[in-house]
């Protein structure tokens, strides 16, 4: 398994990937699926707002799972910290690759100066919980019934990583 920044050609197999998870598990709270090219603008924002996509291929090349992080919120005053996901095929699941794609992305996140990495997570989904606990994320709270997906309300979890240990961070010049 190969971690790599995403290229044109990883479309297909991300948009595969981000379709199963819209169509078959909460780990994405949206209904309607994409295609190629709402993920390649997607990527293109990335790119060049400066933070990775990640993808993890196999021998063959295919793609089996993706992370990227963006901005936790768009003030100011949160520009040391980003929000990641991580997705994996299905058939690729339990072999250690989310956790492969998250100690790539925290090393990234740390190299372009990032504070903390926020992680949204639905609370039902123990496997992600306790991934990103193992990678030394703490839950830091719990917000009850915020989304909604297969008629049911969603909780969500919140768990964050301090990446560095600034004790203040720079400040922007004066406009």
């Amino acid at each position: 398994m190969q971690v790599r920044d995403a290229e044109a050609g990883d479309i297909e197999g991300i948009v595969a990937i981000y379709n199963d998870a819209v169509l078959h598990t909460t780990a994405i709270w949206n209904e309607k699926t994409v295609d190629a090219a709402n993920r390649a603008a997607w990527l293109a924002d990335r790119q060049r707002a400066g933070y990775p996509v990640l993808v993890a291929v196999d021998d063959s090349g295919t793609v089996a799972g993706y992370a990227s992080f963006g901005d936790w919120r768009a003030f100011d005053g949160y520009r040391h910290t980003v929000e990641h996901s991580v997705y994996v095929r299905k058939d690729c699941r339990g072999a250690g690759i989310g956790k492969t794609l998250m100690v790539a992305l925290i090393d990234r996140a740390r190299r372009i100066g990032k504070h903390v990495l926020v992680a949204g997570i639905d609370a039902k989904n123990a496997g992600s919980i306790e991934m990103h606990k193992k990678l030394g994320f703490e839950e830091v709270g719990l917000l009850k019934e915020v989304g909604t997906k297969f008629g049911g309300w969603l909780d969500l979890a919140f768990l964050q990583l301090k990446i560095d240990s600034r004790v203040e961070p720079d400040v922007l010049p004066a406009p």
